[in-house]
């Protein structure tokens, strides 16, 4: 399986070269639900450590990381009947280049980053089942497992209502194409396949327009310029059904709202139709 930094490095740094991928790190505020159960993901060289509320219902996760070059957190639901060992053995194969394979075992419900003393938090929502967290430190394929249990919650929490929502389909994303900052956003893979939600802020919307029809057409070259920044993670790649929902932090302008995961013939998401403009305002 693909992770979220490993699909993005490679359309990506035709455009912006791999120092600059390597900064695109999650940025998204914090989702300041102090009253949700927290869980907590804490990834070092080594080991995912999995702490707080293991419970079913809305969960504020809060994903930290002593790597230097920051890491990524997946948190897998397996379907009943399914092992962490099958799962495992599935991620070391030639199969895991296609994350859509993946939905044999079970769902990626959730998908983060992180970087050295700027904790991710993003709500979610965990059905009782075995789980496991997948870690992968810097950029490349998950490397660190650990299993865990999500147990029945008596009275599950419930999240708090969005703001907005953007839905992720095959192949379009649907919802407002403004956002407001400090606004709880709720971002939805709607679609039968993968999908990531991320965007690159750009200088002006007429950029914004040159950069979408670039990453539309696949012709990328000389858009680096165009950039003004690395691009904000609002949802790493996860399956069908899966939903993250967070404050949005990211500095007002104009961006490009795209999705890097392929199709089994390896296009990009964006050279189908998954890239479009998004403005955030005040």
């Amino acid at each position: 399986m693909k992770t979220t930094a490993e699909r993005r490095l490679k359309p990506v740094a035709v455009v912006l070269g791999t120092a600059c991928a390597a900064a695109a790190l999650w940025a998204a505020g914090p989702a300041q639900a102090a009253a949700l159960p927290k869980l907590t993901l804490k990834i070092d060289a080594n080991s995912i450590a999995v702490g707080g509320a293991t419970q079913s219902g809305g969960v504020n996760v809060v994903t930290t990381t002593s790597s230097k070059k920051g890491a990524e957190a997946i948190l897998f639901r397996l379907d009943p009947g399914k092992t962490a060992a099958e799962l495992q053995a599935f991620l070391k194969s030639k199969k895991s280049q296609d994350p859509n394979e993946a939905n044999r075992y079970g769902a990626i419900v959730f998908d983060a980053e992180a970087i050295p003393g700027h904790p991710s938090e993003a709500q979610t929502v965990l059905a009782p089942g075995e789980y496991l967290a997948l870690a992968a430190p810097g950029h490349g394929p998950p490397k660190i497992a650990t299993p865990f249990t999500v147990s029945a919650a008596a009275a599950p929490a419930a999240l708090p209502k969005p703001q907005a929502t953007i839905r992720s389909i095959d192949f379009d994303f649907r919802g407002p194409s403004t956002l407001h900052e400090g606004e709880l956003v709720r971002f939805k893979n709607e679609g039968f396949l993968v999908h990531m939600d991320l965007a690159f802020p750009v200088k002006s919307k007429a950029a914004a327009k040159q950069v979408a029809h670039g990453m539309l057409t696949g012709r990328q070259k000389g858009l680096g310029k165009l950039f003004a920044g690395p691009p904000v993670g609002f949802q790493g790649a996860v399956s069908h059904g899966a939903f993250q929902q967070e404050r949005i932090d990211a500095r007002p302008g104009w961006y490009v709202q795209v999705c890097f995961m392929e199709d089994q013939e390896g296009v990009p998401h964006t050279q189908l139709g998954m890239e479009r403009l998004l403005r955030i305002v005040k």
